[in-house]
């Protein structure tokens, strides 16, 4: 359990039977500029309902409707030092794609969740750099995704048990050497909370977002309903409490999050992409070769 801070790992990847097709990312770097006002000035409402010890539940109203689905966002809040990560790569285990809910059966996790995008030509490898432990699963640095999830920190008593790095705020060079495990993906909002602008073709996706608040806390923002990522964005700045380092975990129908804690089960799976996979029919977890758990 959480409470008796087992080590609990958060895993990163795409599915194994995600083709191009149901693919819902940026085709184009995001560029630091400011993005049109909020289409009305609804916040984001929150009551948490607490699951255990360092760990927040809350379903709401998203601010925006969307076109399909109940526009709801599903939020977790995270106390770091409350639990423990891991992350998880099927290449430095069994080569074997799990759903979230496997790798929780398997690897006895609390919380199980997709936090990037794999290869489509490689479907064990994550597009950007990703790093557990001593294993390697992408060694390249994306030089597009300027966001950086980073797990077991070198040294205990100055890091933090994770973080969510700007890399435009603390450059690769300087970062890398901090921790021992890391995900790479695309940012959403900045450093100092600053909204990214996606300057890429307009598509709208069911989608899993992670940032950070200034306390430190961990959140996972889930939403079924599709958006486009700068309503995302837009949603992330009406939020009560100001969120920083916001990074693009997955969309479409391979976007897993499993929550096994305490008596409450969740289970949240995406399916819509507009232009590419324009329905809301996944009923089920797609297999993913990385993960986070906790």
């Amino acid at each position: 359990s959480i409470g008796m801070m087992k080590c609990r790992q958060w895993m990163v990847g795409g599915m194994l039977v995600l083709t191009s097709l149901t693919s819902c990312a940026q085709s184009t770097p995001p560029v630091s500029d400011s993005i049109p006002p909020p289409r009305d000035s609804t916040k984001v409402v929150i009551n948490w309902k607490s699951l255990a010890e360092g760990v927040d539940f809350c379903e709401t109203d998203a601010p925006f409707e969307s076109v399909v689905n109940d526009s709801k966002l599903t939020i977790l809040r995270i106390n770091p030092s409350k639990v423990n990560f891991e992350l998880y790569c099927a290449t430095g285990l069994d080569k074997k794609a799990r759903t979230v809910k496997e790798w929780a059966d398997t690897f006895d996790l609390d919380i199980v969740f997709n936090a990037g995008m794999y290869d489509l030509a490689n479907k064990l490898v994550s597009r950007g750099y990703l790093k557990s432990g001593k294993h390697v699963n992408q060694g390249a640095i994306h030089p597009t995704f300027n966001s950086m999830l980073a797990f077991h920190p070198v040294d205990s008593v100055k890091g933090l048990s994770y973080d969510i790095i700007d890399l435009e705020c603390t450059p690769w060079q300087m970062a890398k050497s901090t921790y021992q495990s890391y995900a790479q993906g695309l940012r959403m909002l900045d450093c100092d909370g600053n909204p990214m602008n996606w300057k890429k073709r307009k598509q709208s996706c069911s989608m899993l977002v992670a940032a950070k608040d200034q306390e430190g806390n961990l959140f996972l923002v889930f939403t079924r309903s599709p958006y486009l990522h700068n309503d995302m964005i837009r949603m992330l700045k009406l939020f009560p409490m100001k969120l920083i380092n916001a990074i693009y975990m997955e969309g479409g129908p391979e976007t897993s999050l499993f929550v096994n804690v305490g008596e409450t089960q969740i289970e949240k799976v995406g399916s819509y992409v507009s232009q590419t996979y324009e329905n809301d029919a996944n009923d089920h977890f797609w297999k993913l070769p990385n993960v986070i758990g906790i």
